[in-house]
């Protein structure tokens, strides 16, 4: 068989397997009116159908106390919480509180990190969802222009 003809076939298998993944591996189902939401309690009901949690120590966001940009704030959330189903952070005082929202996997570490948009001073709070129930910390992280403080 010539080299050529090797490494179209090889590609055309790699093709096969890729289709054959489940869709629900590549991208979960987009909660598209929990991010539309304009009220953090309706984002939360919209995803986790109520919109109380527990505050928890078991759960570390790592945000900048000042932000000298809204439109890139980053963020850290990791948890010793078992089983963590997903993870979502609401800000307050955005448009759309619902900043970002991850599905974790079952046996995945629960250690997300991203940026965020924040338009305003405002607390932002990852929520962690478990069997066991919703739990939350919260964050107050304010945005300066040019990062002055003001």
């Amino acid at each position: 068989m010539r080299p050529g003809r090797r490494l179209f076939l090889k590609g055309v298998l790699a093709l096969a397997a890729l289709a054959a993944i489940p869709r629900a591996l590549l991208a979960m189902a987009w909660p598209a009116n929990a991010f539309g939401a304009i009220a953090a309690s309706d984002a939360m009901t919209e995803i986790y159908g109520t919109d109380q949690s527990t505050p928890s120590d078991a759960i570390t966001l790592g945000a900048p106390e000042i932000a000298e940009n809204g439109a890139v704030v980053p963020i850290s959330i990791e948890t010793t919480l078992a089983d963590v189903q997903s993870i979502g952070v609401i800000v307050d005082k955005n448009p759309r509180p619902l900043a970002v929202f991850f599905e974790i996997f079952p046996g995945t570490q629960a250690n997300v990190a991203c940026r965020i948009k924040m338009s305003e001073t405002s607390p932002v709070r990852a929520i962690v969802k478990t069997p066991g129930g919703l739990f939350s910390t919260e964050k107050e992280v304010k945005v300066t222009i040019g990062g002055c403080g003001g």
